[in-house]
């Protein structure tokens, strides 16, 4: 998502501009966090080998919490379901009438959808989120876990923010996390986990333990990716947010998480591999691991 330097589609600015905006860059040198991905922006297909996934019937100590390395423990999310909401959709410039309907956001009303953003070089957000959403679905579906999209494909258009918000009120989800990426100046880089904020909304309820779920996808995700906290939003990587409708619709735990600015080179490189796109699955599956470890 954006809102400095995203691009104009059809009149709407991409990203977070339309979702109530990023603060301002910070001047930083283009990221060297991590060894990069390859440079194709393939699909789910040609996804790297991922270290062995603890399933739920795993001989490991039961005991020991989910760790942020070694093999992917995600037995605490066997049996659970979650919903997994990919950010935008490839559709979506291709229709301004429904992505630019006002819809219900939790405080007032606000656009349907928004384009997104892009990698200086063309790699759309809608795409990495729905490649990201699929690696994490497997993920958490090989662990035991019910999984359920808000969209299935890069093709179409929306769902509306509002309707990802009811997809999991009405799965019952025991979490949901929203993936997307920035499209802030291309000084800042580094990812942030934007969480609820208490406005009279819905959310209102789940306020707590989103707080908790945003703190464990932050921790795992940083260690599993090497990706710094923003150094341009939010604080130590949280980022409290009141006008996202996604997130104050819902009524189960839930988490948006900005995976980095596809306007910095070096997030570029790491979003747009293969490699990078894996390790980011795998960060945010520990994370969800590890907070319903902690939710029982």
């Amino acid at each position: 998502m954006s809102r400095v330097r995203a691009r104009l589609s059809l009149g709407l600015l991409a990203g977070c501009a339309l979702l109530a905006g990023c603060g301002a860059g910070t001047p930083a040198a283009a990221a060297h966090w991590a060894q990069p991905g390859t440079s194709s922006a393939a699909g789910p297909g040609s996804a790297s080998p991922s270290p062995s996934v603890v399933s739920p019937s795993g001989s490991a100590d039961p005991s020991r919490a989910p760790s942020a390395a070694g093999p992917l423990d995600l037995r605490a999310v066997g049996g659970k379901t979650i919903v997994i909401d990919a950010g935008h959709n490839g559709g979506n410039a291709a229709h301004p009438e429904i992505i630019n309907k006002l819809v219900p956001m939790g405080t007032g009303m606000k656009p349907c959808d928004t384009t997104g953003t892009e990698t200086n070089s063309g790699y759309p957000e809608a795409a990495f989120t729905f490649d990201v959403a699929l690696r994490l679905q497997a993920l958490l579906k090989q662990a035991g876990a019910t999984v359920v999209m808000t969209r299935t494909d890069n093709t179409s258009v929306g769902p509306c923010v509002d309707k990802r918000a009811a997809i999991g009120n009405g799965a019952h989800a025991a979490v949901a996390v929203s993936i997307h990426a920035d499209g802030a100046p291309s000084t800042g880089h580094g990812f942030h986990v934007m969480e609820p904020k208490k406005v009279g909304a819905p959310s209102d309820a789940i306020i707590g333990p989103s707080h908790q779920l945003a703190l464990k996808v932050r921790d795992s995700y940083r260690a599993r990716t090497g990706i710094p906290t923003s150094t341009y939003i939010g604080t130590d990587g949280i980022n409290p947010r009141a006008d996202m409708a996604g997130l104050n619709l819902s009524v189960v735990p839930k988490v948006l998480i900005e995976c980095g600015n596809m306007r910095n080179a070096g997030d570029a490189a790491f979003l747009s591999g293969t490699t990078g796109r894996q390790k980011i699955a795998e960060g945010l599956a520990v994370g969800l691991a590890v907070f319903l470890a902690a939710a029982g």
